[in-house]
Protein backbone atom coordinates (compact mmCIF):
# COMPACT_ATOMS: atom_id res chain seq x y z
CA UNK A 1 0.00 0.00 0.00
CA UNK A 2 1.32 3.46 -0.84
CA UNK A 3 0.30 6.76 0.69
CA UNK A 4 1.54 10.28 0.06
CA UNK A 5 3.61 11.69 2.90
CA UNK A 6 4.11 15.26 1.68
CA UNK A 7 3.09 17.35 -1.32
CA UNK A 8 5.23 16.84 -4.43
CA UNK A 9 7.62 19.43 -5.76
CA UNK A 10 6.35 20.32 -9.26
CA UNK A 11 8.70 21.63 -11.97
CA UNK A 12 11.48 22.41 -9.49
CA UNK A 13 14.40 24.44 -10.78
CA UNK A 14 17.87 22.90 -10.88
CA UNK A 15 19.93 23.13 -8.72
CA UNK A 16 17.22 21.98 -6.34
CA UNK A 17 17.31 21.57 -2.57
CA UNK A 18 14.21 20.53 -0.62
CA UNK A 19 13.24 19.28 2.81
CA UNK A 20 12.17 15.66 3.33
CA UNK A 21 9.41 16.09 5.90
CA UNK A 22 10.05 13.80 8.85
CA UNK A 23 13.37 12.67 7.37
CA UNK A 24 14.06 9.33 5.73
CA UNK A 25 12.16 6.32 7.05
CA UNK A 26 12.07 2.70 6.01
CA UNK A 27 9.47 2.31 3.28
CA UNK A 28 9.70 5.89 2.05
CA UNK A 29 9.92 6.04 -1.75
CA UNK A 30 11.11 9.25 -3.43
CA UNK A 31 10.50 9.49 -7.17
CA UNK A 32 12.44 11.98 -9.29
CA UNK A 33 11.15 12.62 -12.83
CA UNK A 34 12.88 14.75 -15.39
CA UNK A 35 14.79 14.95 -18.66
CA UNK A 36 18.53 14.88 -19.24
CA UNK A 37 19.49 18.12 -20.95
CA UNK A 38 20.72 17.49 -24.51
CA UNK A 39 23.89 19.55 -24.38
CA UNK A 40 24.47 21.23 -21.03
CA UNK A 41 27.08 19.59 -18.81
CA UNK A 42 28.27 16.02 -18.53
CA UNK A 43 26.87 15.01 -15.12
CA UNK A 44 23.96 15.25 -12.75
CA UNK A 45 23.50 14.09 -9.17
CA UNK A 46 20.77 13.20 -6.71
CA UNK A 47 21.94 13.59 -3.11
CA UNK A 48 20.35 12.45 0.14
CA UNK A 49 22.02 14.63 2.73
CA UNK A 50 21.85 16.13 6.20
CA UNK A 51 20.96 19.81 6.03
CA UNK A 52 21.59 22.24 3.18
CA UNK A 53 25.36 21.79 3.36
CA UNK A 54 26.85 19.02 1.23
CA UNK A 55 29.36 17.97 3.91
CA UNK A 56 27.29 14.92 4.91
CA UNK A 57 25.71 12.99 2.04
CA UNK A 58 24.35 9.54 2.92
CA UNK A 59 23.79 8.62 -0.73
CA UNK A 60 25.26 10.36 -3.78
CA UNK A 61 23.80 9.06 -7.07
CA UNK A 62 25.81 10.52 -9.93
CA UNK A 63 25.34 9.64 -13.63
CA UNK A 64 28.32 10.77 -15.73
CA UNK A 65 28.34 11.03 -19.51
CA UNK A 66 32.08 11.49 -20.01
CA UNK A 67 34.58 8.67 -20.70
CA UNK A 68 32.01 6.27 -22.11
CA UNK A 69 29.47 6.83 -19.36
CA UNK A 70 29.02 5.53 -15.82
CA UNK A 71 26.97 5.93 -12.67
CA UNK A 72 28.93 6.62 -9.48
CA UNK A 73 27.47 6.01 -6.01
CA UNK A 74 29.20 7.22 -2.87
CA UNK A 75 28.86 8.65 0.65
CA UNK A 76 30.44 11.81 2.06
CA UNK A 77 31.14 12.10 5.80
CA UNK A 78 32.25 15.43 7.29
CA UNK A 79 33.38 16.63 3.87
CA UNK A 80 35.32 13.47 2.95
CA UNK A 81 34.21 11.10 0.19
CA UNK A 82 34.30 7.35 0.72
CA UNK A 83 35.07 4.61 -1.76
CA UNK A 84 33.21 4.97 -5.06
CA UNK A 85 30.89 2.26 -6.32
CA UNK A 86 30.74 2.54 -10.11
CA UNK A 87 28.44 0.99 -12.71
CA UNK A 88 29.93 1.34 -16.17
CA UNK A 89 26.51 0.89 -17.80
CA UNK A 90 24.85 4.30 -18.32
CA UNK A 91 21.15 3.84 -19.15
CA UNK A 92 20.41 7.58 -19.35
CA UNK A 93 20.32 9.36 -22.71
CA UNK A 94 20.72 13.05 -23.41
CA UNK A 95 17.40 14.69 -24.26
CA UNK A 96 15.39 11.70 -22.95
CA UNK A 97 13.02 11.64 -19.96
CA UNK A 98 13.59 9.37 -16.97
CA UNK A 99 11.92 8.24 -13.77
CA UNK A 100 14.15 7.44 -10.80
CA UNK A 101 12.63 5.91 -7.66
CA UNK A 102 14.64 5.61 -4.45
CA UNK A 103 13.10 3.20 -1.92
CA UNK A 104 14.55 3.23 1.60
CA UNK A 105 14.95 -0.34 2.88
CA UNK A 106 16.40 -1.32 6.24
CA UNK A 107 19.73 -2.34 4.69
CA UNK A 108 20.02 -0.22 1.56
CA UNK A 109 18.66 2.28 -0.93
CA UNK A 110 16.91 0.43 -3.76
CA UNK A 111 17.05 2.42 -6.99
CA UNK A 112 14.57 1.78 -9.80
CA UNK A 113 15.09 3.41 -13.20
CA UNK A 114 12.08 3.57 -15.52
CA UNK A 115 10.45 0.72 -13.59
CA UNK A 116 13.44 -1.66 -13.53
CA UNK A 117 15.84 -2.35 -10.69
CA UNK A 118 19.11 -0.50 -11.34
CA UNK A 119 21.20 -0.69 -8.16
CA UNK A 120 21.03 -1.38 -4.44
CA UNK A 121 23.33 0.79 -2.33
CA UNK A 122 23.99 -0.44 1.24
CA UNK A 123 23.69 2.18 3.97
CA UNK A 124 27.05 3.48 5.16
CA UNK A 125 25.57 5.95 7.67
CA UNK A 126 22.22 5.91 9.54
CA UNK A 127 19.61 6.97 7.00
CA UNK A 128 17.34 8.61 9.60
CA UNK A 129 19.84 11.51 9.77
CA UNK A 130 18.90 12.47 6.19
CA UNK A 131 16.41 15.36 5.95
CA UNK A 132 17.28 17.06 2.64
CA UNK A 133 17.20 16.05 -1.02
CA UNK A 134 19.25 17.93 -3.59
CA UNK A 135 19.48 17.57 -7.37
CA UNK A 136 22.19 19.26 -9.37
CA UNK A 137 23.62 19.19 -12.87
CA UNK A 138 22.40 18.71 -16.43
CA UNK A 139 18.73 17.85 -15.85
CA UNK A 140 15.38 19.57 -16.17
CA UNK A 141 13.08 18.33 -13.42
CA UNK A 142 9.34 17.83 -13.80
CA UNK A 143 8.45 16.52 -10.34
CA UNK A 144 9.74 15.05 -7.10
CA UNK A 145 7.17 13.02 -5.17
CA UNK A 146 7.07 11.11 -1.89
CA UNK A 147 5.17 7.93 -1.01
CA UNK A 148 5.24 5.74 2.08
CA UNK A 149 5.12 2.05 1.16
CA UNK A 150 3.60 -0.43 3.58
CA UNK A 151 6.37 -2.91 4.32
CA UNK A 152 5.36 -6.38 5.50
CA UNK A 153 8.13 -8.55 6.94
CA UNK A 154 7.25 -12.13 7.70
CA UNK A 155 9.13 -15.40 7.57
CA UNK A 156 7.43 -18.72 6.97
CA UNK A 157 9.00 -21.73 8.63
CA UNK A 158 10.18 -24.47 6.32
CA UNK A 159 7.97 -27.57 6.22
CA UNK A 160 9.37 -30.72 7.80
CA UNK A 161 8.58 -32.58 4.60
CA UNK A 162 8.01 -31.43 1.06
CA UNK A 163 4.31 -30.73 1.60
CA UNK A 164 2.34 -27.53 1.22
CA UNK A 165 2.95 -25.04 4.02
CA UNK A 166 0.16 -22.85 5.32
CA UNK A 167 -0.31 -20.02 2.82
CA UNK A 168 0.54 -16.45 3.66
CA UNK A 169 -2.43 -14.17 2.97
CA UNK A 170 -2.57 -10.38 3.04
CA UNK A 171 -5.08 -7.83 1.83
CA UNK A 172 -4.15 -5.53 -1.07
CA UNK A 173 -5.84 -2.28 0.04
CA UNK A 174 -7.57 -0.56 -2.86
CA UNK A 175 -6.94 -3.47 -5.23
CA UNK A 176 -4.75 -3.25 -8.30
CA UNK A 177 -4.84 0.40 -9.27
CA UNK A 178 -2.83 1.42 -12.40
CA UNK A 179 0.95 0.93 -12.14
CA UNK A 180 0.65 -0.75 -8.74
CA UNK A 181 3.72 -2.82 -7.87
CA UNK A 182 3.77 -5.90 -5.66
CA UNK A 183 7.15 -7.23 -4.57
CA UNK A 184 7.67 -10.67 -3.01
CA UNK A 185 11.06 -11.82 -1.74
CA UNK A 186 12.19 -15.05 -0.16
CA UNK A 187 14.54 -18.01 -0.29
CA UNK A 188 13.76 -21.21 -2.16
CA UNK A 189 14.34 -24.38 -0.14
CA UNK A 190 17.19 -26.59 -1.43
CA UNK A 191 14.88 -29.49 -2.37
CA UNK A 192 11.91 -27.35 -3.39
CA UNK A 193 9.43 -28.75 -5.90
CA UNK A 194 7.21 -25.68 -6.32
CA UNK A 195 5.85 -22.46 -4.92
CA UNK A 196 3.09 -20.07 -5.93
CA UNK A 197 2.15 -16.40 -5.87
CA UNK A 198 -1.56 -15.68 -6.41
CA UNK A 199 -3.43 -12.42 -6.92
CA UNK A 200 -7.00 -13.23 -5.92
CA UNK A 201 -10.51 -11.86 -6.17
CA UNK A 202 -12.62 -13.94 -3.82
CA UNK A 203 -12.41 -17.54 -5.01
CA UNK A 204 -11.10 -16.41 -8.42
CA UNK A 205 -7.37 -16.11 -9.14
CA UNK A 206 -6.61 -13.27 -11.53
CA UNK A 207 -2.92 -14.21 -11.76
CA UNK A 208 -1.33 -17.50 -10.69
CA UNK A 209 2.49 -17.59 -10.80
CA UNK A 210 3.77 -21.12 -10.20
CA UNK A 211 7.45 -22.09 -10.55
CA UNK A 212 7.77 -25.89 -10.84
CA UNK A 213 11.27 -27.23 -10.37
CA UNK A 214 10.52 -30.81 -11.44
CA UNK A 215 9.37 -29.37 -14.79
CA UNK A 216 11.93 -26.56 -14.92
CA UNK A 217 9.13 -24.17 -15.81
CA UNK A 218 7.20 -21.13 -14.56
CA UNK A 219 3.48 -21.70 -15.12
CA UNK A 220 1.06 -18.76 -15.34
CA UNK A 221 -2.70 -19.07 -15.40
CA UNK A 222 -6.03 -17.73 -14.12
CA UNK A 223 -8.85 -19.47 -12.24
CA UNK A 224 -12.22 -17.94 -13.12
CA UNK A 225 -15.58 -19.33 -11.99
CA UNK A 226 -13.91 -22.53 -10.84
CA UNK A 227 -12.14 -23.27 -14.13
CA UNK A 228 -8.46 -22.91 -14.99
CA UNK A 229 -7.63 -21.25 -18.30
CA UNK A 230 -4.82 -21.87 -20.76
CA UNK A 231 -1.36 -22.23 -19.18
CA UNK A 232 1.46 -19.97 -20.28
CA UNK A 233 5.06 -21.14 -19.84
CA UNK A 234 7.28 -19.21 -22.27
CA UNK A 235 10.16 -17.23 -20.75
CA UNK A 236 12.60 -14.57 -21.88
CA UNK A 237 15.83 -16.32 -20.95
CA UNK A 238 16.56 -19.30 -18.68
CA UNK A 239 14.60 -20.47 -15.64
CA UNK A 240 15.02 -17.53 -13.21
CA UNK A 241 14.34 -19.45 -9.97
CA UNK A 242 17.04 -21.70 -8.49
CA UNK A 243 16.67 -24.14 -5.61
CA UNK A 244 18.51 -22.98 -2.49
CA UNK A 245 18.80 -19.36 -3.67
CA UNK A 246 16.98 -16.15 -2.80
CA UNK A 247 14.63 -14.38 -5.20
CA UNK A 248 12.65 -11.18 -5.65
CA UNK A 249 9.55 -11.10 -7.85
CA UNK A 250 8.13 -7.73 -8.92
CA UNK A 251 4.63 -7.69 -10.45
CA UNK A 252 3.52 -4.40 -12.02
CA UNK A 253 -0.03 -3.85 -13.22
CA UNK A 254 0.02 -2.30 -16.67
CA UNK A 255 -3.05 -1.28 -18.69
CA UNK A 256 -3.36 -4.57 -20.59
CA UNK A 257 -1.07 -7.00 -18.76
CA UNK A 258 0.98 -7.81 -15.69
CA UNK A 259 4.69 -7.19 -16.16
CA UNK A 260 6.83 -9.60 -14.14
CA UNK A 261 10.50 -9.18 -13.27
CA UNK A 262 12.64 -11.65 -11.31
CA UNK A 263 15.73 -10.38 -9.52
CA UNK A 264 15.43 -7.11 -11.44
CA UNK A 265 15.22 -8.72 -14.90
CA UNK A 266 12.01 -8.57 -16.98
CA UNK A 267 10.93 -12.16 -17.66
CA UNK A 268 7.44 -12.09 -19.15
CA UNK A 269 4.11 -10.28 -19.48
CA UNK A 270 0.71 -11.83 -18.71
CA UNK A 271 -2.35 -10.40 -20.43
CA UNK A 272 -5.23 -9.58 -18.10
CA UNK A 273 -8.03 -12.14 -18.05
CA UNK A 274 -9.96 -10.34 -15.28
CA UNK A 275 -10.66 -6.62 -15.62
CA UNK A 276 -12.28 -5.75 -12.28
CA UNK A 277 -8.96 -4.61 -10.83
CA UNK A 278 -10.37 -3.05 -7.66
CA UNK A 279 -11.75 -6.48 -6.69
CA UNK A 280 -8.33 -8.16 -7.03
CA UNK A 281 -7.43 -7.46 -3.42
CA UNK A 282 -5.74 -10.51 -1.86
CA UNK A 283 -2.18 -11.80 -2.21
CA UNK A 284 -1.42 -15.36 -1.20
CA UNK A 285 1.96 -17.07 -1.24
CA UNK A 286 2.71 -20.72 -0.47
CA UNK A 287 5.10 -23.53 -1.31
CA UNK A 288 8.64 -24.64 -0.58
CA UNK A 289 10.09 -21.24 0.27
CA UNK A 290 10.93 -19.04 3.21
CA UNK A 291 9.05 -15.80 2.60
CA UNK A 292 11.03 -12.87 3.96
CA UNK A 293 9.53 -9.69 2.53
CA UNK A 294 6.34 -8.45 0.90
CA UNK A 295 5.84 -4.91 -0.34
CA UNK A 296 2.45 -3.66 -1.50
Amino acid sequence: MASSTQPPYLNPVTPFSGIIQGGLQEGLEITVRGTVLPSSGTRFAVNFQTGRSDDDIAFHFNPRFEEGGSVVCNTKKKGLWGLEEKKTHLPFQRGSPFELSFLVLSSCFQVMLNGSLFVQYPHRVPFHHVDTLSVTGAVQLSSISFQKQTMIHRELSAPQQMSEMNPFYTCIPGGLYPSRRIIVSGTILPNAQWFRINLRSGSDIAFHLNPRFNENSVVRNSLINGSWGHEERSLWGPMPFIQGQSFTVRITRKAHYFRVAVNGVHKFDYNHRMKNFCAINVLDVAGHIRLTHVQL
